[in-house]
């Protein structure tokens, strides 16, 4: 290739390459330039009649985008705090426009369908009084009385007072104005009827009485919480209907009542009943309350003795005095053999009436593991109190191994050690096991 040859070919190389700079050069706008741009876009967007129409201007606006980032734009003047930033301006005009082209749009078929699913989740999700459910079956009547007539179409509904009968038949209003394809153009009145009908849902909805609209009394009242609340010198009545309530066994009533009271005085006398009630319907709340270092709950789940309440009181077995000795006595009471390791490492506590209550929790559960720690505590701990509990806790075993353990203390200096012996003895023919 000659010389001339390979020149001409360098020159048609950089052509496209000079051609490129050219163009990207022809968008560089000036500051005026860009303002006529966007006095552009804004007259087209008030002339938009069509949703096509608002996709051009959106287009007209991502191109001005690009140039306002690309223009060579002065600074402000840093010694002048009221000096304007040219780019700052401009971009302020471009997001006016962008807010005002997405007001524009619509509304959609979308919309309203959003709107219907919102009120469903309401429907669903809260609580409500018999005058609410009566009221959202009227609301959620009219709405689709509304959607038949705008659509011209019959709406599977399904009106009762039942929530899940309404979320359904909002289902079905949901379907019905998906079916009907409605265009953003050519269906703009229609698509607005329909949203006027949904903010009168809305509306209805919001408007139905939930319990959380009620006073405490209010709730309870309808609740019959004061059903059986005659003439009394009891005061406040709410105590009289606790204390009526438990001799009837009714744990619902009582735990409702320490929902919605706040009073100290009322929480005081709700778990004062369902302590000595003791009834398995009042595990879910006693275990709740438990996780709130509250003692009274965790006297209650061993009055309860039902081994799903184990786990919310074991970890307390290892706490303080305070709380480790109801944990002691609650986990005894319900007798898992799965708390054996955690009671008999208490044997070692520094509060010997901590010991003492783990000796008789080990002697409740049971469990024969325990016999040799018990042994051990009946022979070397310090105190008398401890030491009767173990051999107490070993004659509770009652196997022949844990008997044996207590016997050679028949003579013991200490009276209730003695008495244990005595027992052991005494059961030495017919051992348990």
């Amino acid at each position: 290739m000659s010389d001339e040859e390979e020149a001409g070919d360098e020159t048609d190389a950089e052509e496209p390459a000079e051609e490129a700079e050219t163009e990207e050069l022809e968008t560089v706008l000036s500051e005026e330039e860009l303002d006529e741009e966007l006095d552009s876009a804004e007259a087209d967007l008030e002339a938009a009649e069509t949703e096509a129409d608002l996709d051009e201007v959106e287009a007209q606006l991502d191109d001005i985008e690009d140039h306002i980032e690309n223009a060579d734009l002065p600074e402000p003047d840093e010694d002048d705090e009221d000096a304007e930033d040219p780019r700052e301006r401009l971009e302020d005009r471009l997001a006016d426009l962008r807010s005002e082209l997405e007001a524009e749009r619509g509304p959609y078929a979308e919309d309203v369908v959003e709107e219907i699913e919102g009120a469903k989740s309401t429907v669903e999700s809260a609580e409500w009084t018999d005058d609410g459910r009566e009221e959202l079956a009227e609301t959620v009547e009219a709405f689709v009385a509304d959607v038949e007539e705008t659509l011209g179409t019959d709406v599977s509904a399904t009106i009762s007072t039942d929530t899940d009968d309404l979320a359904g038949t909002l289902d079905a209003a949901v379907s019905a104005v998906e079916a009907a394809g409605l265009d953003p153009d050519d269906d703009a009145e229609t698509i607005a009827e329909l949203l006027e009908a949904t903010d009168n849902l809305e509306a209805g909805v919001e408007d139905a009485e939930e319990w959380d609209d009620l006073e405490t009394r209010e709730q309870l009242q309808a609740q019959g919480f004061y059903e059986h609340v005659d003439n009394t010198k009891d005061y406040p009545p709410e105590w009289h209907a606790v204390k009526t309530w438990e001799q009837r066994g009714r744990v619902d009533m009582v735990v409702l009542a320490l929902e919605n009271f706040q009073s100290n005085f009322m929480e005081e006398h709700c778990m004062e009943s369902l302590e000595r009630m003791g009834h398995p319907d009042s595990l879910d709340k006693m275990k709740e309350k438990a996780q709130r270092r509250d003692e009274a709950a965790i006297r209650t789940i061993g009055n309860i003795g039902d081994e799903e309440g184990l786990d919310a009181v074991l970890d307390y077995v290892d706490s303080d005095p305070g709380l480790a000795k109801p944990a002691l006595k609650s986990v005894g009471k319900i007798g898992s053999d799965e708390a054996t390791q955690d009671v008999a490492d208490r044997l070692d506590a520094d509060d010997s009436s901590v010991r003492s209550l783990a000796a008789r929790s080990l002697g409740l559960i049971g469990d024969t593991r325990a016999i040799d720690p018990l042994a051990d505590t009946l022979e070397n701990d310090e105190t008398d109190e401890v030491r009767a509990s173990a051999a107490w806790a070993l004659n509770q075993i009652g196997t022949e191994r844990a008997l044996e353990a207590v016997r050679s203390y028949a003579d013991d200096n200490v009276y209730l050690v003695q008495a244990e012996a005595e027992k052991a003895v005494e059961n030495q023919a017919e051992p348990t096991a």
